[in-house]
């Protein structure tokens, strides 16, 4: 081989090195690889990394975005912004310029038909903060068998961050809205997946008492900064203790409505589950269906992150979060024996309503070997998490089986 060719080859073998680094394990066949391909697991940390995320997140799915946070990435009290989950229904939108953005009110139970720009929320309105969980309804979904559709997520599609902006009853209040209203519709600026412009990708909402909630708001700031194009530039609802679908991002128009608003994903089995019981796989009628509204009751152990191993005699201190929908959370257990016995968690009061509470405890164990660590919380009316997967439905929603973590002890 000449010296040109033992050049060659070293670049190249150079940069199957940096390749097999930056992956984290050899890439079979890379010599196979197109002159100036980038492999596809670049491609998604680059894409996190214009999105604002951490690398460390999982991608389910990237048209559209479903961003996963494994659970030892939750361990703050406020979630940053970056490690914030992303679930998407459609496309994001362009690039979004203030000059030209506006909120339309509008609808059947309007009084009159308004429309504001930004100056004229943050000037006009009082400004209001508060820490709130927002948590898909399908979080969870991969431990339903059988299996069902959609993202199979793991137990990291949740979070709770300082949202900032006005409340949305002082917006209804300025505009006027009749005694029949039940309910608010939003619209948003992504776009359908087909490109059809006349279809919306999502277009879900709130009742009317949720909406009149002082903690239901219009934010326009997220931790303190500007709300990231990721999380709803330039305005999106913020609805805690509900599925998160129900906050809606990209705000272009609100509707007040005079019954139960009918955009999409809002029909039947989207976001709904069974009124009654169904047998794993079975099908189910439509009147069967209900709108999920309040979350149940749960809790994440965020450190240490699962598979943690240290020596016998050591103490293991534990921490996470816990959560109940509308509801507060009144204590935390946790079981080293499978749930045989449980030992309380020491549990702190939430900073505000509908954010989530911070749990911690200091585990000692009997013997070597493996262990795991389960939790469960238990909200004010006495409602506690199962200790198994909960009852099936069609798009796996409202899991909320006790989280668990593996330890061991050596």
């Amino acid at each position: 081989m000449n010296k040109e060719k033992q050049r060659r080859a070293f670049i190249k073998k150079s940069a199957y090195s940096i390749l097999a680094s930056l992956a984290g394990m050899d890439i079979v066949f890379a010599d196979k690889m197109p002159v100036g391909y980038e492999p596809i697991i670049f491609q998604e940390k680059e894409s996190l990394k214009s999105l604002g995320k951490d690398a460390a997140l999982t991608v389910l799915n990237n048209k559209p975005w479903n961003v996963e946070t494994p659970v030892h990435l939750l361990d703050d009290k406020v979630t940053p912004a970056s490690k914030m989950f992303i679930r998407n229904n459609g496309l994001l939108p362009d690039r979004i310029k203030l000059e030209d953005w506006s909120l339309t009110l509008q609808g059947e139970s309007i009084k009159s038909v308004k429309t504001f720009s930004m100056s004229d929320i943050k000037n006009k309105f009082r400004h209001y903060s508060y820490h709130l969980v927002l948590e898909c309804g399908g979080n969870g979904r991969g431990e339903f068998y059988p299996p069902t559709e959609g993202n199979q997520w793991g137990v990291g599609a949740v979070s709770c961050a300082k949202w900032t902006g006005i409340r949305l009853r002082d917006l209804l209040q300025d505009v006027g809205i009749f005694d029949n209203a039940v309910y608010i519709g939003y619209h948003g600026l992504d776009s359908h997946l087909s490109g059809d412009r006349s279809k919306e990708a999502i277009s879900r909402g709130i009742p009317m008492w949720k909406a009149l909630q002082d903690e239901t708001l219009l934010a326009f700031a997220l931790n303190d900064e500007e709300l990231p194009l990721a999380h709803g530039f330039p305005l999106r609802l913020v609805a805690g203790g509900f599925p998160a679908s129900a906050s809606g991002k990209w705000l272009k128009a609100l509707s007040v409505r005079n019954k139960v608003h009918d955009g999409s994903k809002m029909e039947s089995p989207s976001y709904r589950v069974p009124i009654s019981p169904i047998e794993p796989g079975g099908s189910v009628d439509e009147d069967n269906m209900r709108i999920i509204e309040s979350m149940p009751v749960r809790s994440i152990i965020t450190y240490p992150k699962s598979g943690a191993q240290l020596p016998f005699g050591r103490k293991l201190n534990i921490r996470g979060h816990a959560w109940a929908g509308e509801e507060a959370v009144k204590q935390v257990e946790y079981s080293i024996d499978f749930g045989s016995t449980w030992q309380l968690c020491k549990l702190d009061k939430p900073i505000n309503r509908l954010a989530w509470q911070h749990f911690s405890a200091t585990i000692e164990f009997p013997i070597k070997g493996y262990y795991e660590v389960w939790a469960k919380a238990t909200d004010l009316k006495g409602v506690s998490q199962p200790m198994v997967v909960p009852a099936w439905n069609p798009k796996g929603y409202l899991n909320n089986a006790c989280h668990r973590i593996a330890v061991k002890l050596t």
